[in-house]
């Protein structure tokens, strides 16, 4: 869908000229360095253009057969599962990085320079801070670092092959607490740092945990007040440098702070341990999932399952290489951003840390005319979840209706413009440079590949990034129990609403679903459960053996999981995702609903910031929660004369009729059937974040705890027939 408005004939006139005169005049340049950037693929065959290279094949059933199993065109022989020969386990290959680029930085956290509360309108204080420059640490020092680490929890008890957690933000102390466990061989286990008491102490209890990395906010804000529910822990090392001394805990308890305990590892008697390092079959990470659909589960993770996951990523990012500056801000314990921090160590990418709130200079911690983290750090390399890249995408579409009349009218001809070069797959130099500058700017203005993950991206998002970012954006599909791998678009592939083939650690097959109506021998596409098979998918769940039925070994010996995820085939061997066996409902009349696909559709609303699509099978229609945007919701009731605050809004039944109005065209456009439009609608004044236990780190919606939360407006919504 193009950007739409009432263009001025002459605009249009002078802008069409000047573009054919920037062509007619870099014709002959573009033609000679697209013929001089050409590559001989490894399979010997040159492609002359992007278009030519997205036209060809991404995968193919190996056995001709419409279920598959589908490979990588250049894994067909034989799945890849390492990058380098011999470097076989993470501590391995983060010592080939350190001899290799020793002197490079490798880890950046921001100086904090000041700090202060600032009133809103409302009334409410928010911290504001001023940040500096980037620190950095060479990939020398932070070696050095996790050495000593090691060393030192050695000497406070921790043994090998028994279990440590870390509990913390993402920052640059979270990468060398797990190198050096990597390194000793103590499995890592990761929790979310939004996780609420009980799950926190599930997952300390279930893996036994007797050490424990964190910060000083969530000791004190959360870790503590459980501590005499996780009896077996003895020693908890905190990432910052102040206080040094922590009196007040409970006995048996010792808290260190982490600088305290890689001086101890320095000394000579602990630094001169022998260390066992970990097998390839060795645990390295158990990573508690976010929860979306009940409590966490611990996935047991190998040596060998990440470095397979790691080649096949690293495969689809072209000429990674140490040039390269990574923005680090998902939640480390999410298995996306480890991943994505892991393969850029081992190409001896600098990572530098930032946080949501302080990413881009309009962020909500960043005071107002100092900068954001993406201006200073400018990363070449950036991992989004949906949410975060909608968000961008309806804030400068915000921007865009302010603009005067000219401007718009300038920056949609150009919009629709490049749209149209990229679907021919050639670049707009002129437009990037004249119009999309400081579009690009909000993200630094170097951003060369931006992956999205976590959960589908809307197609108007993809092409709004492709197009003002002037970026390809790489949409991945791959999950915990894979570590991660599974599909990654390939970057010249520009075709929205599908996750490209299958990476060339892993292969996949499509299983019959016939209570959903999905089968092998559907047509156009083959469609089905999504089964993943390499050496990338996990172990299975820590003590959980009544979920490990989603595994399963073939006759070969290689490992599956079934994701619940259902896909179709392309004929071009690319995967798109098209529902989910958990999110699909059936109704009382027998229709069936899937939650997901209404979801996506109406959040391309720019009324809509988030959306939770509900249906009861006893019912006969489909109800939602509503987070709307604010503007947008203003500017609507202001049409008819309505007026208040957002609580008092969002609590009008008169303003929600008026917002399910405007959802109800928005889902007739986007061609739902009438049954899976909402009927009824409850808004909500308050986003849901991760800190409100209603959606995950990566944002995906915990339905669960939504249900739970609008129990008393899903009995008015269903009560009020």
């Amino acid at each position: 869908m193009k950007l739409k408005e009432d263009l001025s004939p002459v605009l249009l006139l002078v802008f069409h000229l000047a573009v054919w005169i920037y062509s007619f005049l870099s014709f002959l340049p573009s033609v000679l360095l697209s013929w001089m950037s050409t590559l001989d693929d490894d399979d010997g065959v040159r492609y002359g253009s992007e278009e030519d290279r997205a036209k060809r094949m991404k995968a193919c059933s190996e056995p001709g057969c419409p279920e598959g199993p589908y490979r990588a065109v250049r894994a067909t022989k034989r799945l890849e599962a390492t990058l380098r020969p011999g470097v076989q386990t993470l501590d391995k290959m983060f010592e080939f990085a350190a001899r290799r680029f020793p002197q490079r930085h490798c880890l950046g956290t921001r100086e904090v320079i000041s700090e202060e509360d600032e009133r809103q309108g409302n009334g409410k204080l928010f911290k504001k801070v001023i940040l500096g420059e980037y620190r950095w640490l060479s990939y020398q020092e932070v070696f050095s670092a996790a050495s000593q680490l090691g060393s030192g929890l050695a000497s406070l008890g921790q043994r090998q092959k028994n279990n440590i957690a870390i509990f913390c933000e993402t920052r640059a102390e979270w990468i060398v607490a797990a190198q050096a466990c990597f390194m000793h061989n103590f499995p890592v286990v990761t929790l979310y740092s939004t996780l609420g008491g009980p799950a926190i102490a599930h997952g300390l209890n279930e893996t036994q945990v007797t050490h424990i990395f964190t910060s000083k906010e969530l000791l004190e804000t959360r870790l503590k007040a459980i501590l005499i529910e996780v009896p077996r822990l003895q020693h908890i090392i905190v990432v910052d440098d102040s206080p040094s001394s922590w009196p007040g805990y409970p006995p048996g308890i010792s808290v260190h702070n982490m600088a305290a305990v890689q001086e101890l590892g320095a000394r000579p008697e602990n630094a001169s341990r022998d260390r066992n390092p970990p097998l390839a079959s060795d645990i390295a990470v158990i990573m508690y999932t976010s929860g979306s659909t009940g409590i966490p589960k611990g996935v047991m993770i190998s040596h060998s399952n990440i470095i397979a996951g790691l080649t096949g990523m690293a495969e689809r990012i072209p000429n990674l290489n140490e040039e390269d500056t990574y923005i680090g801000y998902l939640p480390l314990a999410h298995v996306l951003e480890l991943s994505a921090e892991l393969v850029g160590m081992a190409h001896g990418c600098r990572i530098g840390y930032s946080s949501p709130q302080t990413l881009a200079d309009q962020s909500t911690k960043i005071k107002k005319g100092s900068k954001g983290d993406t201006s200073v750090l400018q990363p070449t390399l950036m991992a989004a979840v949906p949410e975060i890249m909608d968000r961008i995408y309806k804030n400068v579409m915000l921007k865009v209706e302010e603009m005067s009349c000219v401007q718009r009218t300038l920056f949609i001809l150009a919009y629709n413009y490049k749209l149209e070069q990229l679907s021919r797959g050639n670049s707009t130099p002129l437009c990037d440079k004249l119009v999309f500058r400081k579009v690009r700017s909000l993200l630094g203005g170097r951003i060369r590949v931006l992956l999205s993950g976590g959960a589908p991206l809307s197609a108007v998002t993809q092409r709004f990034m492709n197009v003002c970012f002037c970026c390809p954006v790489g949409q991945g599909y791959g999950l915990t129990e894979t570590c991660g791998a599974g599909t990654i678009s390939e970057l010249w592939d520009y075709s929205t609403g599908r996750v490209g083939g299958p990476l060339v650690c892993c292969e996949m097959k499509l299983k019959d679903w016939v209570e959903g109506g999905y089968r092998s021998t559907d047509k156009p596409n083959p469609r089905g459960e999504i089964l993943v098979g390499g050496p990338n998918v996990t172990m299975g769940y820590y003590k959980n053996g009544s979920k490990n039925d989603d595994f399963f070994v073939d006759e070969s010996g290689q490992r599956w999981f079934c994701t619940g995820d259902i896909g179709e085939f392309h004929k071009d061997g690319c995967l798109k995702i098209i529902d989910r066996k958990k999110d699909l409902v059936k109704l009382q009349a027998g229709e069936y609903v899937s939650l997901g696909k209404v979801e996506a559709m109406l959040k391309n609303s720019p009324l809509v910031d988030n959306i939770c699509a509900y249906a009861n099978s006893d019912e006969t229609y489909v109800i939602g929660f509503v987070v709307p945007n604010q503007k947008q919701l203003l500017a609507l009731v202001d049409q008819y004369g309505i007026r208040g605050s957002c609580e008092d809004l969002c609590s009008s039944e008169a303003v929600e009729e008026l917002v399910l109005k405007t959802l109800t065209e928005a889902a007739l456009e986007a061609q739902l059937e009438r049954f899976e439009i909402p009927r009824k609608i409850c808004l909500s004044p308050e986003p849901w974040t991760p800190e409100t236990g209603l959606v995950t780190d990566a944002f995906k919606l915990k339905r669960k705890e939504l249900k739970t939360h609008y129990q008393d407006d899903i009995e008015r919504m269903y009560g009020g027939k």
